[in-house]
């Protein structure tokens, strides 16, 4: 049987501590709230009070509920409070000595018996117990911020935790209503050493300059569907926690380059620039603790102002291709107004791509998101041909074929012979040289890259991607055109991977060799980045839907091309691409989905 816990003592009340003391309390517990001073004791009181008045005022939370809540919580100063509670867990900063001396004292202060738990999100849990008499009592309990609301508890055992120690936390983590993963003390656990990785390579890359901040976060809340985009998350987590964090993964992991912090965010900390709590970090704030983004010196001009010149007129434009983008991006431009020509290898193709464009365009009508005479008049616009000569008239051409650099070379150089001077030229590579296709034409400064996202009807996000030879005014047209098509334009640089890709699989990239370690197990992994990041899927599911293969081959052009040692592709994705494990299209990749 698990053991019954009637009161717990949380100790530090800042915004997890207070978070973490509405949990327990809300669940019928009894709490010892305890802070170092009457002030910040108010504090605490105050972040408790205004967090469950929220909840009453959005109607989750009933007034007797509240005040029941309220009343199962005894706030004290001292750490001599603790002398009878089952369970503490402290919620201080993540300074090691200081947690040490706090587990030396609570291992004085608490009865033997009782449990001592950390929720440090990046220390060694083994080092802090070591601080007490009683290391297999110790366990660490990571809640997420904001503990109410995120369901996942990372439950972190040390190799002389106690397992009756695990369980009964294991169980308490079900009555309080969360998904708990148990894991061994490994430097950031399952998820912070999968986020921070991430978000440290956005740092590098706003600080490169490859592309600002509002693109780089607008790409990933856009392409991948996250919750807020790296730089914003990390103005809400705390730049300097952010450092700690990321400086601690670096040294008690293996000195993982990726893990090392960003120059620039060693600047920004000593600067005094922390993120929302200071008012201003990557962006500027209303005020110190606020969420509302206001205007700097880095904001970019509004879009019709930076588009109002220097554009050229696009009414008519070529699609070349005939596969599922390619069908998208045809059915996009027409629904947006433009004369489309549809250029593919035959007649059948044409018929196929034809069929493919309208039932689309019906489910459109169906689910009352297309009007009848939509359909009929974007259908109007199309043209359908089996030959580039066709493309003779038009303004712009998008290419979407086959990802092989001779195909798409050999097909710009054909489009520069028959493409009438000033055509915008335009690839949707998603991995491959933009300028090796350029340079196969007489025109580089009119080639850009355009990457849609799958299904492009739908994806909000279109990647421009500008070579060193692209020209200002192709660009801008490219960003116009986008802003016409009612889809978000992200700037980048002629990179691997772009933003999307080149933050993106490194991450997935991290999870294989998380599991291929056995640290942990893939149901649990996607666990942890779906409940205690807000992400739409874990990252194995999300290797199944893309392709094991597709996958491989990205992280392979991202590793020749940047050659970061920690970006080599992890062993057991090859080996499951050479076993025909590819994820969802062949019935099998991390998952067996033959049995669906």
């Amino acid at each position: 049987m698990a053991r019954e816990f009637t009161r717990v003592g949380v100790v530090g009340l800042g915004t997890m501590g207070a978070g973490i003391v509405e949990v327990f309390a809300r669940n019928g517990v009894d709490v010892t709230a305890v802070e170092i001073s009457d002030a910040a004791l108010e504090r605490g009181r105050a972040t408790l009070t205004g967090s469950t008045d929220r909840a009453v005022a959005k109607g989750k939370l009933a007034e007797a509920e509240r005040d029941a809540l309220m009343a199962r919580v005894d706030f004290r100063v001292g750490l001599d409070a603790l002398h009878d509670v089952d369970l503490v867990i402290e919620a201080v900063p993540e300074h090691l000595d200081l947690k040490q001396r706090i587990f030396a004292e609570l291992d004085r202060v608490c009865k033997p018996e009782t449990i001592l738990a950390t929720n440090t999100s990046s220390l060694s849990v083994t080092e802090i117990s070591v601080a007490t008499t009683r290391p297999n009592q110790v366990i660490g309990i990571h809640f997420f911020n904001p503990a109410p609301v995120m369901k996942l508890v990372e439950v972190v055992r040390t190799v002389v935790t106690s397992a009756d120690v695990v369980a009964d936390v294991e169980a308490l983590c079900e009555r309080l209503g969360k998904v708990d993963v148990t894991i061994s003390d490994r430097a950031g656990f399952i998820a912070n050493a999968l986020l921070f990785g991430y978000l440290n390579h956005a740092v590098g890359m706003f600080e490169a300059r490859y592309a600002t901040r509002e693109d780089i976060d607008a790409a990933m809340k856009l392409g991948c569907g996250l919750p807020m985009g790296p730089l914003a998350l990390m103005d809400l987590i705390g730049l300097d926690t952010a450092y700690e964090i990321l400086d601690t993964m670096y040294r008690r992991g293996g000195r993982d380059r990726r893990h090392a912090p960003a120059p620039l965010l060693k600047q920004m900390v000593t600067a005094g620039l922390l993120g929302r709590k200071s008012g201003r970090g990557f962006y500027t704030y209303e005020q110190p603790g606020s969420p509302k983004v206001v205007p700097d010196e880095f904001t970019p001009l509004a879009a019709d102002a930076a588009l109002a010149d220097g554009t050229r007129a696009i009414a008519k434009v070529g699609v070349v291709g005939s596969g599922t983008m390619a069908t998208g991006i045809i059915e996009v431009f027409a629904k947006a107004g433009y004369e489309v020509v549809s250029v593919t290898r035959g007649a059948e193709k044409s018929a196929k791509v034809c069929e493919a464009v309208k039932t689309s365009l019906n489910k459109g009508v169906v689910r009352g998101k297309l009007s009848e005479t939509d359909r009929d008049e974007a259908l109007g616009r199309i043209t359908w041909s089996a030959t580039l000569e066709h493309l003779a008239d038009v303004d712009l051409v998008v290419e979407a074929v086959i990802e092989e650099l001779s195909v798409k070379k050999a097909l710009f150089a054909s489009l520069d012979e028959i493409c009438k001077p000033g055509v915008v030229l335009a690839t949707t590579t998603s991995s491959l040289p933009v300028i090796d296709v350029a340079m196969a034409t007489q025109r580089p400064a009119d080639v850009v890259g355009l990457h849609f996202f799958n299904p492009a009807p739908i994806m909000p996000l279109v990647e421009i991607v500008q070579t060193i030879r692209t020209s200002a005014e192709t660009s801008a047209t490219a960003r116009a055109v986008c802003a016409k098509l009612g889809k978000t334009g992200v700037v980048c640089g002629d990179r691997s991977g772009f933003i999307v890709n080149a933050l993106l699989f490194p991450y997935l990239n991290d999870a294989v060799k998380m599991l291929e370690a056995s640290y942990s197990t893939a149901d649990d992994i996607d666990y942890a980045m779906k409940l205690g990041c807000g992400y739409p899927m874990g990252p194995f599911e999300l290797l199944d839907v893309v392709g094991l293969d597709v996958s491989l081959a990205i992280q392979r052009e991202l590793y020749l091309e940047l050659r970061e040692p920690g970006f080599a592709p992890a062993p057991l994705l090859e080996h499951l691409v050479t076993a025909g494990y590819l994820g969802r299209k062949s019935g099998r990749g991390f998952r067996d989905h033959t049995r669906r």
